[in-house]
């Protein structure tokens, strides 16, 4: 029998020796782990009563208001009276004029801007109230008789002592606005039942139209670009009627697309039918499906106007032919032609843009293409279908003035927290705000008060809690926010896309009130304070008022620049007494160029 290997044997004696060695250092560790739980917990009994005064709850972090130094803000001299920085005609020769190029916006770089206050005419007078201003306005705020010689057979204005009034004529209705007006509720009964209520006037003339239309409960956008003469977007809102400065050329208009209920031309000299109907497919972008474009003058009715026109028959019929053809291929419909107008009506649905074929022209507009941006957009040849997803947006659907004021339209979906009671929660907020300013500011809803801008609206609740005061608001939606101006003309009432770190198109002194709410708050990264309240008494007429509601961080430095800008400035809480936001209530000192008093 042999005998066993000494390895094995050795192996054996260290197996056995590690099960006893194991066993007790589990055991050890684990009576530690005892210890050491009771000590822990000894240490707490005792020592938290030291430890727990130093647990203190969570402050909030106070940031300091912004401080600013006082500034000194020159008179400008008194030849920028009537300064457009983006639409400037000195600057024009700076670029092409093809298809009028030249008058669309064109902002100055930050080097070339202006940091001066804009001086009022000699002899400037506070505007007169409405709903007078209508017919007249005082001679010196807007001293241009260029217009009144030239058109004088035309009856738009007439100079009458000290005074400019308006009998309310124009090139296509000499015997007035109203009959005019009158003639064409006959054509589209939808004029009289709220039916249509937001409109558009392009090259508006002195906006006699958008004005006539105001008693009838329609509200219009009067469109005219800037002139070296004739200064019609400034007459308009001298008279205290909605205008803004623009031209359909090169770029989209600043509207969503679906917006007007109806457009209009009268004698407005756009080419129609040329560069391909490339304006006309502006015109049918932002109109609502089954909205009516209108046009009296060239070439309708050529058979007893054509030898007014400078033309021969031939030509206008041709014209027509012209028109007829192009507006069928973008899916118009002739609803009437009578006498002096031309009416068509865009489709209520999608069935004939369904029949285009690719080869069509003009041809679909792409995917890619947001149907509701137009700020710096260029025009592109192409057809904006209403999208699928929206059955409500045409005139049939969408609920008639005033009700379509609180109604929640389709388009809400677009903005978020708007359906989930978003838009009624706003009304309400802006109703209890609105009562509020009324106590701080008595003149907001009298007759002080016409032109009124809310310069960063959301959904125009603003707007709406005034709707019974004898004012109209320019509703302003940023272009670096949630685009929603759809739903703000949705609602009935009217706006435009703009970014604050520009000039606004409007002439200067054409708002009795501008309202802001937190835009700084929003804006400030991205624009400077400065320029923003620089143009906001630009456009400011002298005596006028401004709204500021904002972060208590931006209060004091606002109101050290105001006081630069000659503003008589008083902060307020707001209504509920938010510690964190006031509100700065100022008034425009009205003044006079030091060069018109030597």
């Amino acid at each position: 029998m042999k005998g066993k290997d000494p390895k094995s044997v050795a192996n054996n004696d260290r197996s056995s020796r590690m099960v006893p060695m194991t066993l007790m250092f589990l055991v050890l560790c684990g009576f530690s782990f005892y210890l050491g739980g009771i000590y822990c917990s000894e240490k707490n009994r005792f020592f938290m009563k030291d430890v727990a005064p130093a647990i203190q709850p969570r402050k909030e972090i106070t940031v300091a208001p912004l401080q600013m130094k006082p500034l000194v803000i020159p008179e400008c001299s008194m030849d920028y009276q009537d300064y457009t920085p983006c639409t400037d005609p000195k600057k024009w020769r700076k670029y092409g004029t093809y298809r009028l190029s030249h008058m669309e916006r064109h902002c100055p770089p930050i080097s070339e801007r202006k940091e001066c206050l804009v001086p009022p005419p000699d002899g400037y007078k506070p505007p007169i109230k409405w709903p007078k201003s209508r017919d007249e306005c005082w001679y010196r705020n807007v001293p241009y008789n260029w217009i009144n010689n030239r058109k004088s057979n035309q009856n738009w204005l007439r100079k009458v002592g000290e005074k400019f009034r308006f009998p309310g004529g124009g090139t296509m209705f000499p015997r007035g606005v109203g009959e005019y007006v009158n003639l064409m509720q006959a054509l589209i009964p939808g004029m009289k039942d709220g039916t249509i209520r937001t409109a558009i006037d392009t090259g508006c003339g002195v906006a006699s139209w958008g004005g006539d239309l105001l008693d009838r409960g329609i509200l219009t956008v009067s469109l005219a670009p800037r002139d070296n003469h004739e200064a019609q977007v400034q007459f308009a809102l001298e008279r205290g009627i909605p205008a803004i400065l623009g031209i359909i050329s090169t770029q989209r208009l600043p509207f969503p697309s679906n917006a007007f209920d109806m457009a209009h031309c009268s004698r407005c000299l756009i080419p129609w039918t040329e560069f391909g109907g490339i304006y006309l497919m502006e015109i049918h972008r932002i109109l609502r499906p089954g909205g009516f474009w209108v046009l009296s003058g060239p070439p309708v009715n050529y058979e007893n106007r054509w030898q007014g026109w400078n033309t021969t028959v031939a030509e206008q019929k041709s014209d027509l032919d012209k028109l007829k053809k192009l507006m069928a291929s973008m899916c118009f419909k002739l609803y009437k032609l009578k006498g002096d107008f031309g009416v068509w009506q865009k489709p209520t649905d999608n069935n004939c843009y369904n029949k285009l074929s690719p080869d069509s022209y003009p041809p679909k507009c792409d995917a890619s293409l947001d149907p509701d941006s137009g700020w710096y957009v260029p025009l592109h040849p192409c057809l904006t279908i209403p999208g699928q997803n929206f059955k409500k947006l045409g005139l049939e659907s969408t609920s008639k003035w005033p009700d379509r004021l609180h109604v929640v339209s389709e388009r809400a979906s677009m903005v978020p927290g708007a359906i989930s009671g978003g838009l009624n929660h706003d009304y309400n907020k802006w109703k209890a705000r609105v009562k509020h300013y009324k106590a701080l500011l008595p003149a907001l809803g009298s007759d002080k008060i016409r032109n009124v801008m809310d310069m960063n609206t959301l959904f125009g609740g603003f707007a709406a809690a005034l709707i019974d005061s004898p004012i109209w608001v320019m509703n302003v939606v940023s272009t670096y926010g949630l685009n929603s101006l759809g739903v703000v003309y949705d609602r009935g009432l009217i706006g435009t896309n703009h970014d604050w770190c520009e000039a606004f198109s409007t002439y200067p002194r054409t708002y009795d009130l501008l309202h802001l709410d937190g835009l700084f708050t929003a804006e400030s990264h991205r624009c400077e304070m400065k320029y923003v309240l620089l143009e906001m008494d630009r456009i400011l007429r002298p005596n006028g008022y401004v709204i500021i509601r904002e972060s208590n961080y931006f209060i004091d430095a606002i109101t050290t620049i105001a006081k630069s800008l000659r503003w008589g400035c008083q902060k307020h809480d707001t209504e509920y007494n938010v510690e964190n936001e006031k509100l700065l209530i100022c008034q425009k000192k009205l003044w006079y160029s030091k060069s018109t008093q030597q």
